[in-house]
């Protein structure tokens, strides 16, 4: 269980996807003027990666890596598959971001128009692939722990979104340099969260 509980807090904290990697930054940038609209992003990132990520654990561990196919009979043994990971990994990600915007057109149609084309661009966030990426190349050992990173990655990039959406509302009443307005001090607070989570760095897990 502890081994579990320090993978979330690393992929939280010290690795998080927009301040450490900075991966899914268009949407991170795009959607995140409101909390509301960036909760609802948010939430379904997790989704996505607690989704896709172990989906794709299993299809690596059971189809794609040499010998995976074994099951099928011994002829399949050297058989290696690693080739079609990015196609396989890609393919499971877009179904599972039109089942999300299918649920959220039906059950949040306000919250749909909202997001507006960055539902459907959830599909290519640089995040969620690498997600199933950092899974892959980790080598984490079991199911456990696969659920415990990609519900932490996700979780990290929501909570980084919300965190820039409250802080853009509440500078919207600020006296900002016109030059750096919108996007301009968009960066400088992404930069300076950024530095402000390097100082979990100093977790002992």
């Amino acid at each position: 269980m502890q081994e579990y509980i320090n993978i979330i807090i690393k992929a939280i904290f010290t690795e998080n996807m927009i301040f450490a990697f900075f991966l899914g930054m268009c949407s991170y940038l795009a959607v995140s003027k409101t909390v509301k609209t960036s909760l609802g992003l948010g939430i379904a990132v997790i989704f996505v990666q607690m989704v896709t990520v172990p989906i794709n654990y299993l299809l690596l561990e059971k189809v794609l890596k040499p010998g995976a196919l074994t099951w099928l009979g011994s002829s399949f043994s050297e058989v290696d598959l690693t080739f079609l990971s990015f196609m396989i990994y890609i393919a499971t990600i877009a179904a599972m971001v039109q089942l999300v915007e299918m649920i959220v057109e039906k059950f949040s149609p306000s919250l749909y128009n909202s997001l507006g084309i960055f539902l459907p661009l959830i599909a290519v966030n640089c995040a969620i692939l690498a997600g199933s990426l950092f899974m892959e190349q980790r080598e984490y050992q079991n199911i456990g722990e696969v659920l415990s990173f990609s519900f932490g990655s996700g979780f990290g990039w929501a909570l980084a979104i919300v965190t820039l959406a409250a802080i853009r509302e509440r500078i919207r009443y600020s006296n900002i340099p016109a030059p750096l307005r919108g996007l301009g001090i968009t960066f400088i607070i992404t930069g300076l969260l950024g530095i402000a989570f390097m100082s979990f760095m100093g977790i002992k897990l």
